[in-house]
């Protein structure tokens, strides 16, 4: 009987192992995690579950008796130290080998270090993983002074929870504004206000330099680059991920900021497949342009890709890259990818409540931004995957349906 063994247990490997029984794989499937959990959803450990507003056995993603009724082989709180493709195994760190007729990587992204003084104080964490997100749940309570280190969507995530929960807040993000590398200037300038509002304070342009212990030995403060100290009782440091890539590179894997796959998730080993957070593949919405997306929608369409790959189903239809973030009362869609625009053309709606930003290069559209305006989203989603001709003068007028935008309609 042939096996398939899939290398961490997160979104991506959780599904892929999912989909092939749902494909009709019947052989052995062995899914190694390195966290002691079932697969589950990473998004609410910075909202819902940081709130207080879900169970952990809510984040599943799949009910724990659902592995053994499809004859899943959890190998958990486990790590994979090597492969060995010449003997089609990997090895554990108890030095045991498993077999493989078909491997899976998974590994996801770790959190990017602050090579600074007093990084490894205690109470300065990161949000990656259900460990973090209990630790930083049982660390904020009203009063609570928390500095989140980083802009992006991640840290803003913390901050619209710990406001919620009582917590002082200030954002420290080294660019000049929030959102640099993933949003533009008029959505990050629309997400400042709102986060203004909500008493959060930001400061871009500064970087940290140091975390500096307080009486008890934890973290104390954060000094700036520009000498300021900010008094703190937490830190949460969001300032993006790093593919783990080291186990596919050890094993001569083609990798390039991620392990380099195909549009069925292949690796350069024609025996091994790598999804999500960990992979740079083509995306052809976008001209098969290579990227490295970090989202569940990415992980869901990769693991969609090998597994009928692997049963020999015709593959899924290719999806426009689409991502979301949740922060106080907005809710934050966005569509496509904006590099090789020319122009953005900005539509006001619900009375000035929320926006969508249209990202075009000539008359198409390549990426939609919005904010509380899901017709505005599903309908921008809907003109890039079919690279629909838009006029950006109806894409402009709220008035004008998103059905009646394209060109000639």
């Amino acid at each position: 009987m042939s096996r398939i063994v899939i290398v961490g247990a997160g979104h991506a490997g959780g599904s892929a192992a999912a989909l092939l029984r749902q494909y009709g794989y019947d052989g052995e499937v062995v899914l190694i995690g390195e966290e002691p959990v079932a697969p589950y959803q990473r998004p609410p450990l910075s909202k819902a579950l940081l709130k207080g507003e879900g169970e952990e056995e809510d984040l599943l993603l799949r009910p724990a008796d659902f592995y053994v009724e499809q004859n899943i082989e959890l190998r958990l709180g486990q790590t994979v130290t090597a492969i060995d493709r010449a003997g089609k195994s990997v090895m554990l760190t108890d030095g045991e080998t498993v077999a493989y007729d078909t491997l899976i990587l998974a590994t996801g992204s770790t959190a990017r270090k602050l090579a600074v003084p007093g990084a490894e104080l205690a109470n300065v964490l990161e949000l990656r993983t259900l460990a973090d997100g209990r630790k930083l749940r049982a660390a904020i309570r009203p009063g609570t002074r928390l500095v989140v280190v980083g802009g992006g969507y991640v840290g803003l995530e913390v901050a619209a929870s710990a406001r919620a929960l009582g917590a002082e807040v200030v954002v420290v993000e080294r660019e000049t504004r929030l959102l640099a590398r993933v949003a533009s200037d008029v959505l990050a300038d629309f997400m400042h206000a709102a986060h203004t509002r909500h008493g959060v304070t930001l400061l871009t342009g500064r970087t940290v330099v140091a975390f500096q212990p307080g009486d008890d030995g934890a973290v104390g403060g954060v000094t700036l680059d520009d000498g300021q100290s900010l008094p703190a009782d937490l830190v949460i440091v969001g300032v993006g991920g790093v593919a783990c890539e080291g186990l596919a590179a050890a094993a001569g894997l083609t990798c390039d900021g991620g392990v380099v796959v195909d549009d069925t998730a292949r690796t350069s080993d024609p025996d091994i497949y790598a999804l999500g957070d960990m992979t740079r593949r083509p995306v052809p919405v976008h001209d098969g342009r290579v990227v490295r997306l970090e989202s569940v929608p990415n992980a869901l369409e990769q693991a969609k890709q090998a597994a009928a790959a692997i049963t020999g189903r015709n593959p899924p239809p290719p999806e426009v890259p689409w991502f979301w973030s949740d922060q106080y009362d907005l809710k934050l869609q966005m569509a496509g990818l904006s590099d090789g625009a020319d122009r953005k053309v900005v539509r006001t709606v619900a009375d000035d409540a929320g926006l969508a930003v249209f990202h075009l290069a000539g008359d198409r559209l390549l990426c939609v931004e919005a904010i509380n305006a899901p017709a505005e989203f599903m309908g921008g989603r809907l003109l890039i995957a079919k690279a629909t001709p838009v006029d950006a003068e109806k894409l402009a007028d709220p008035t004008v349906s998103m059905k009646a935008v394209a060109k000639g309609a």
